[in-house]
């Protein structure tokens, strides 16, 4: 492979032979740029694409957190019944198998967000999501058709899973996309803030029914209704993306109306979208990318999916007081989350996904002795500890995960990456933990593991390049105004010999 610096191509006496002929191989290799290379957003449109995305992001999410916030009363309508923790792992593991199927997502719609465009495929995979979780709220239940009703449910699950491997990716590249170098923290936050109001949306509408029908009516019909509500939801979902247009950066590799320098040229040159190739070239980003997903999903699913079923099971909550604690967290961390993307523009992406790390890592196991503890005053502050730490991480991952990857094959390798991170780490999470507890017979596994987990981010943290206020990869410079792009042609001038 040739080297990119030719000094490093050169023998150096030759350098200090030639130095001018050198100087101009450096500048045709990394020209300076020009006016025309940046892209000066759009205020309207960049808030277009992130409340578009958000909402649909929101939809997605409020259509998977149903089935976590439901799988006590799940486990009773579609499994035999028998032993209560026999059901209970039986519908976690149904939750896992949409989990599997997500890295077979992310490999068929990634490549193909690349290949087609952000847009299109973010519109199919919400057609999916809402086929699939409207379908699950008309399967019979075990007692009508037997072992038939846990096979619908998996299939569906699966289609679920599916056209959630395209979710992600897309919606965090597309908004990085759009987004100005410089507040790409803050525009990202919004996409996990679409994330958290899909779990409030469903995490509230099944506390409701809980706290409305009984048990019976629940396991009757009851259980049926957030399934069904997914249908228009995803009709909405649909026509806010269809409205959009292309991102900048994606409409350069079509040829379209963004500029970019020669040397962004040579990076966006195809948008072939090739797997083999996401594997063979960013295999060590890959990686990289995977420890990072794997750290957070964890302790994201750890908490905002599998902490009602803790708190009900393990603790012996009610299922509507274990929700209605969850629901005050996360619309607490919906008011804040957006401070949090502003504070990694400002200071870095990787101090606050240090700080996210550090905090589960060391205030996991008070957290959860705290929620040990009979009372509503230190479970909360249990979970407040346990949701400000990954805050740190919900605000930033959205900016700084797309920004690993050059733009050519962003939505392919951030899709794939993601995906097998999400399917090995984060599905399983309330499967691992809730056999971890029933071998161990100590419920303060959870602790335990998200511990784990923080200590393999730490280190994936202190790997990765700092990418706050940076251009894109392969993405020419983007800002917010004429006179921001007059001041980076300004900076690159070079200054008078006198």
């Amino acid at each position: 492979m040739a080297a990119s610096d030719p000094h490093q191509a050169a023998d150096p006496d030759a350098v200090k032979r030639h130095p001018t002929l050198f100087r101009a191989i450096r500048k045709r290799r990394n020209p300076p740029l020009r006016r025309t290379d940046i892209t000066v957003t759009d205020d309207a449109a960049v808030k277009r694409a992130v409340k578009a995305a958000s909402l649909g992001n929101a939809m997605e999410w409020f259509d998977f957190g149903i089935y976590s916030y439901l799988a006590v009363t799940l486990g009773h309508v579609f499994f035999p019944s028998g032993n209560d923790t026999t059901q209970l792992l039986s519908s976690f593991a149904t939750f896992a198998v949409a989990f599997l199927v997500r890295p077979l997502g992310g490999m068929f719609f990634g490549p193909m967000g690349d290949k087609l465009g952000r847009k299109k495929v973010l519109a199919l995979t919400m057609i999916l999501m809402a086929v699939g979780t409207f379908a699950i709220g008309l399967i019979p239940s075990y007692d009508t058709i037997g072992v038939w009703a846990a096979v619908l449910l998996i299939f569906f699950r699966m289609l679920q899973g599916f056209s959630t491997g395209g979710e992600y990716g897309g919606a965090s590249t597309f908004i990085a996309e759009y987004a100005p170098d410089k507040r790409r923290g803050f525009f990202g936050s919004f996409l996990e803030f679409g994330t958290l109001a899909g779990y409030v949306g469903a995490a509230g509408l099944v506390t409701a029914l809980y706290a409305l029908l009984t048990d019976a009516q629940m396991e009757a019909w009851g259980w049926r209704i957030p399934f069904l509500v997914a249908g228009p939801l995803g009709l909405v979902g649909l026509y806010l993306r269809l409205k959009l247009d292309e991102t900048p950066a994606f409409q350069k590799l079509e040829g379209g109306i963004a500029h970019a320098t020669e040397a962004a040229d040579s990076v966006e040159a195809t948008a072939k979208g090739d797997l083999a190739k996401i594997f063979r070239q960013y295999w060590p980003t890959l990686i990289l990318c995977i420890c990072l997903v794997g750290a957070y999903n964890i302790t994201d699913y750890m908490l905002l999916s599998y902490m009602p079923t803790y708190l009900s099971d393990e603790l012996g909550y009610s299922e509507t007081h274990g929700l209605l604690l969850l629901l005050a967290v996360m619309v607490f961390l919906m008011l804040i989350i957006a401070q949090v993307g502003k504070l990694s523009d400002r200071f870095g992406r990787k101090p606050l996904l240090m700080a996210g790390m550090l905090g589960f890592l060391f205030l996991s196991l008070p957290a959860f002795l705290l929620i040990r503890i009979d009372g509503i005053f230190p479970i909360t502050i249990g979970m407040l500890m346990l949701g400000l730490s990954l805050v740190c991480m919900l605000g930033t991952m959205s900016a700084a995960l797309p920004a690993l990857f050059p733009t050519n094959v962003r939505y392919g390798s951030l899709s794939v990456g993601y995906n097998l991170s999400a399917s090995i780490f984060g599905g399983t999470t309330p499967l691992v933990i809730t056999a971890l507890i029933s071998w161990t017979g100590s419920n303060l596994m959870p602790a335990y593991y998200a511990m784990a987990a923080a200590l393999i981010g730490v280190i994936a943290v202190a790997c990765m390049k700092e990418t706050a206020q940076q251009p894109l990869i392969g993405s020419p410079p983007s800002v917010e105004t004429d006179e921001e792009a007059a001041e980076l042609i300004q900076a690159q001038a070079p200054e008078p010999k006198f």
